[in-house]
């Protein structure tokens, strides 16, 4: 199992892309359209963002799941006990934000749906005969109209070596949505398991594009794009008092897309988010 970056501009690059995801669950993607400084300009505004006091003035409204999320309230990983080291900003175009800040994730947000509605069409061509039969309907058309797709800025503050053991950055999961669109973040961390059960660190080169599949494009796909699981490891030493900042895009379908037999997209988040102990 070994994870390469694929060139958005290749003349194979759905077909590699593709492959990797069916392979491993996760494709990385260089020379795409995001533009490194749109990046990090993110991430700056937001270091700030999260350094101020100004983030309790948009404490999350749990109905709507949009805004900022304390590290008391931070996920607790399926199978797992100890709330993940984080606190982190869920912005919707519907949804609350603050006003300095968002021009600059609603453009960012467009791009990401953008490119991610194009991935998925890499995903659909590029899957065998019977896979794609088992498609409710086309992949980028299940997201058309949809006001689920979620951007969360995510902090993972510095550790002082004082956190609960065994808690770690996040811990151990799969994600619940069709795709995953992540730029590589400010700092290191990021891992896969592999089928034998260790782990594997994603390439985190600065500009690269991380995208993996959710559980949701399992479902849809009969297992044939598998929701790999992953991490976020605590750094170590000089790096334990650094900041972590991430920004993945959680593409969702539309609460009525039909995924398979057994679930609607709206039935799956619903019976996942209780599971995480959100709503």
């Amino acid at each position: 199992m070994n994870l390469v970056a694929v060139d958005y501009r290749a003349d194979n690059a759905a077909e590699l892309f593709a492959k990797s995801l069916h392979e491993t669950g996760f494709g990385v993607l260089k020379n795409h359209p995001i533009e490194k400084h749109v990046v990090n300009d993110i991430y700056t505004a937001w270091q700030s963002f999260f350094d101020s006091e100004e983030k309790f003035d948009y404490t999350y409204n749990k109905g709507t799941q949009d805004g900022y999320f304390p590290q008391s309230v931070s996920e607790v990983a399926k199978g797992f006990t100890k709330k993940d080291i984080k606190e982190y900003f869920h912005y919707y175009p519907w949804g609350i934000c603050p006003r300095a800040l968002k021009a600059q994730l609603a453009d960012y947000y467009q791009q990401a749906t953008s490119l991610a509605a194009e991935l998925l069409s890499w995903v659909e061509d590029n899957a065998p005969a019977e896979v794609k039969a088992n498609f409710n309907e086309p992949l980028p058309q299940m997201i058309d109209g949809s006001e689920q797709t979620l951007l969360r800025v995510l902090h993972y503050p510095p550790l002082d070596g004082q956190e609960e053991p065994d808690a770690i950055r996040a811990a151990a999961h799969g994600d619940i949505n069709l795709l995953t669109v992540l730029p590589s973040a400010n700092e290191p961390g990021l891992q896969v398991q592999r089928k034998d059960g260790s782990w594997m660190d994603v390439p985190c080169d600065f500009g690269n594009l991380i995208v993996n599949i959710g559980d949701m494009l399992q479902e849809a796909s009969g297992g044939y794009y598998p929701s790999t699981i992953h991490r976020v490891i605590n750094p170590e030493g000089a790096d334990m008092s650094r900041s972590r900042i991430s920004l993945p895009l959680f593409l969702h379908p539309r609460p009525d897309v039909s995924l398979s037999d057994r679930y609607t997209a709206g039935a799956y988040l619903t019976e996942r988010l209780r599971e995480l102990g959100v709503i």
